[in-house]
């Protein structure tokens, strides 16, 4: 990175703030009326009501076109993880519902969003003092937009897995309400605690929580998960994904398409790039990283909708060869939502800076490695590969354990958008009635009908391409995760 890139990146000059003041010394009671007032230009009903636009470009055209700047020998792989499903498709299409969102009507308030909140992007994840959590934990899209958009699609999500669970509607509509109540309740509670307060807030999972108590069901389900993300360290990692062979240093083990060794000019490069790396953290954290060495540097494919961007798998060892760190080192695109909300502020003129900008916003503890760096042109972000991660198993749930999977990943999303928006105004517009939850079942049916529909379209876009199509029939559940 040139001396000009790395000042214009850092640069710290004056600006104005991402969020205006939102109430100044209004009193609760009328800022939450404030919100009331606003089912007059969006009635809450209106929620429920959906219709693709008429100009909307194609979902398949869409997705084709996120295609582009990607690794051209990883798309195949990326268009066979996303055929896999409705919810696969669903989770690598945040561009295509990004076009659908933009025409809805939203009520003005802005908060600092996760950009694609389905249920597979919560989970768990330890914090600094080594404790498991559960929260939102992908900001890849996070950008500052209407809550409403993160609410939606977590619900449509949240009927997609039930689909996928064997619910029939009336199941899937209950588990949506119960989304939708999740948040709205739990911001009815946020509005009246101190900012402080509200940052301070975490959730352990198996734990019974201030909105309700937690089934037996669900208790054993959230432990037996505690417990395996609890043994997800750098030191068990290390086993899997690499060897040491007498008279030479740790390597990686390819494991192709998955985990591919990278060329001398790209392991210098990414190497390169952690110097920074390193200025973007805070000085005690700067002073733990002098501590490590690097070891070996891979190219590691993750997710769905990430498939096909640059993502390395960084090794280095620190007090030995017992004493191990993984840092992931990925590429941070443009968001989907980017075409339709105003960018503000430094943190989002560098995309590695914006989703570094966003975790530390919406998530209750951050990764202590977290940071941002550019390799050429590009922008990164980077944080522990293995960071007691874990996550719940959706697929196993069904009745009242998935019922109260997706009330708690609502009440999160809530505690998330708190943090950087006045929680009284949402909750005025959101109300303690049930009309809110019935409008967003409504919709996530609709939309959901509509992703079967864009799924079956791609899946036969792919059958189309004998290339893609070869990765599809070879593509195994282990390479969906």
């Amino acid at each position: 990175m040139s001396k000009s890139a790395r000042t214009k990146a850092s640069s710290k000059a004056s600006q104005k703030p991402l969020l205006a003041p939102l109430h100044g010394d209004a009193p609760l009671a009328e800022r939450r009326a404030s919100g009331k007032q606003l089912r007059n230009d969006v009635p809450r009903e209106s929620h429920g009501k959906w219709s693709r636009s008429e100009d909307f470009p194609g979902a398949v055209e869409i997705v084709m076109q996120t295609n582009k700047g990607r690794q051209a020998h990883l798309v195949p792989l990326r268009l066979a993880r996303m055929s896999a499903s409705p919810f696969a498709f669903y989770r690598g299409a945040a561009a295509v519902m990004a076009h659908d969102l933009a025409p809805t009507g939203v009520t003005g308030i802005q908060s600092v969003i996760c950009g694609d909140a389905h249920l597979n992007n919560f989970g768990l994840y330890g914090t600094p003092q080594r404790d498991v959590v559960f929260d939102l934990n992908d900001f890849d899209e996070t950008v500052i937009g209407p809550w409403e958009w993160d609410l939606k699609r977590l619900t449509a999500s949240v009927n997609l897995a039930a689909r996928e669970n064997g619910m029939n509607r009336r199941e899937r509509d209950a588990a949506v309400r119960r989304c939708s109540a999740g948040y709205r309740t739990n911001m009815d509670r946020l509005q009246s605690m101190g900012v402080l307060e509200t940052w301070y807030l975490h959730a352990y999972p198996g734990r019974d929580t201030p909105l309700g108590q937690i089934d037996a069901k669900s208790s054993a389900v959230a432990q037996k998960a505690v417990k395996k993300a609890a043994m997800q360290t750098n030191l068990t990692l290390l086993s899997k994904v690499a060897e040491k062979q007498k008279g030479q240093d740790w390597r990686f083990r390819e494991d192709p398409p998955v985990l591919t060794r990278v060329d001398a000019k790209t392991r210098e490069a990414v190497i390169d790039s952690l110097q920074f790396y390193a200025t973007t953290l805070s000085r005690d954290r700067q002073f733990m990283l002098t501590r490590y060495r690097v070891a070996d540097v891979a190219h590691r494919v993750v997710g769905v909708g990430s498939v096909g961007t640059r993502a390395y798998l960084v090794l280095l060892f620190g007090n030995g060869d017992g004493d191990p760190l993984f840092l992931q080192v990925k590429e941070a695109i443009v968001p989907a939502l980017s075409p339709f909300v105003k960018r503000l502020g430094n943190e989002f003129s560098h995309e590695g800076r914006r989703v570094v900008a966003g975790q530390h916003a919406l998530q209750a503890s951050t990764d202590v490695m977290l940071g941002w760096t550019q390799i050429g042109t590009l922008p990164f972000f980077v944080r522990q590969m293995k960071n007691m991660k874990g996550s719940i198993p959706i697929e196993w749930l069904s009745g009242s354990s998935f019922n109260f999977y997706a009330f708690g990943c609502g009440a999160l999303l809530a505690r998330a958008h708190a943090r950087t928006t006045d929680a009284a105004l949402i909750a005025g517009y959101c109300g303690k009635s049930a009309v809110l939850d019935d409008a967003m079942a409504l919709w996530a049916e609709a939309y959901a009908n509509q992703t079967v529909l864009d799924h079956a379209a791609l899946v036969d876009a792919v059958k189309d391409d004998r290339h893609v199509q070869a990765f599809v029939d070879n593509t195994t559940p282990q390479l969906l995760t």
